[in-house]
């Protein structure tokens, strides 16, 4: 089993089994990362392995300052705007590959592109002291519904990496906006911890939707998934269901539930993003073959926990 040790003990440690080409769960603001050195093909190969994942959906790359950052990537005035506003923070920019980075292609999944992002926290120091960027997806079997805390994390993962870095349930709770960047376009690959609208009011542009492809991590159709099936937007509960509920109205039929979790008493989409996951995760925890999901609002946050919802619902593979 993983070792688990507080942030405040953990750096060293972890730093030493990253630099080993060891795989390690560390905390950031968003969600628990699965984190290896991404200069290290070797490293990096663990996390597919950890995880499961399929090599063709790419990692965003961590950096710990905007130095680093311009070693690895390009940024036009617009990037530089963005990371000026958000970073540290949930916030991921997709940006052409500086020749020369040293980042290991299984990170890019092929693409002549790269997933920059710098996080707060322990991460930062993390990388920082390593003196390298950290590849680090969220610390979930692939497709699974991501962690929040240290025990999410060693319920799912702890028999296959070796250090779990314990920093308490993560603030945001959602994974990083993902955004391309272009010269005069930004398009929102996956909506996430910075509200689109944030990011507009910045810039000073609309954001693009619609994008094509895998050309950034989360963007598979199924994801985020937990073992029962999601029925969304209900207005009413049925027999044996687990109901995922949102703000103070409760959909008819609530006395059917087998157990009822809700993202917000109040309405607060903020402290909803930040409860998602976990919710998720004991609501599937209590045995309902599905879970029914009142309706979250568009705005805000809302677009990336309806992101999530919807992903975690789509048809997946056996």
């Amino acid at each position: 089993m993983a070792e688990i040790l507080p942030e405040s003990e953990a750096l060293q440690r972890a730093v030493e089994l990253l630099g080993a080409g060891a795989v390690v769960a560390i905390p950031t603001e968003t969600v628990y990362g699965l984190s290896a050195d991404a200069t290290n093909g070797e490293a990096v190969a663990r996390i597919y392995e950890a995880k499961g994942r399929p090599r063709f959906n790419p990692l965003i790359a961590h950096v710990a300052d905007m130095e680093m950052a311009g070693k690895i990537a390009v940024f036009n005035p617009l990037a530089r705007k963005l990371a000026d506003a958000f970073w540290p923070g949930p916030l991921t920019m997709v940006l052409p590959q500086r020749e020369g980075s040293g980042i290991h292609p299984l990170v890019t999944a092929g693409l002549d592109t790269i997933a920059l992002r710098c996080p707060k926290g322990f991460a930062t120091r993390a990388i920082a002291a390593l003196g390298r960027p950290l590849a680090a997806p969220s610390a979930n079997s692939s497709g699974r519904i991501s962690a929040t805390t240290a025990a999410a994390v060693e319920a799912d993962l702890g028999t296959r990496i070796p250090l779990i870095v314990d920093g308490g349930a993560t603030a945001v709770g959602l994974e990083s906006t993902i955004l391309k960047v272009e010269d005069g376009r930004l398009t929102l690959l996956r909506p996430g911890g910075v509200a689109a609208g944030d990011i507009e009011r910045v810039a000073g542009l609309s954001l693009a939707r619609g994008a094509k492809g895998i050309q950034a991590p989360g963007m598979l159709v199924s994801h985020y998934a937990p073992q029962a099936s999601l029925r969304l937007n209900v207005d009413e509960v049925r027999g044996g269901e687990a109901l995922l509920a949102f703000g103070p109205r409760r959909a008819t039929g609530v006395d059917k539930a087998v157990v009822v979790r809700n993202l917000s008493e109040s309405g607060d989409l903020r402290e909803a993003a930040a409860n998602l996951f976990s919710h998720l995760l004991a609501l599937d925890g209590a045995g309902a073959a599905i879970i029914a999901v009142e309706p979250v609002p568009l705005a805000g946050l809302g677009e990336a926990i309806n992101d999530r919802l919807a992903r975690a619902a789509a048809p997946r593979d056996a």
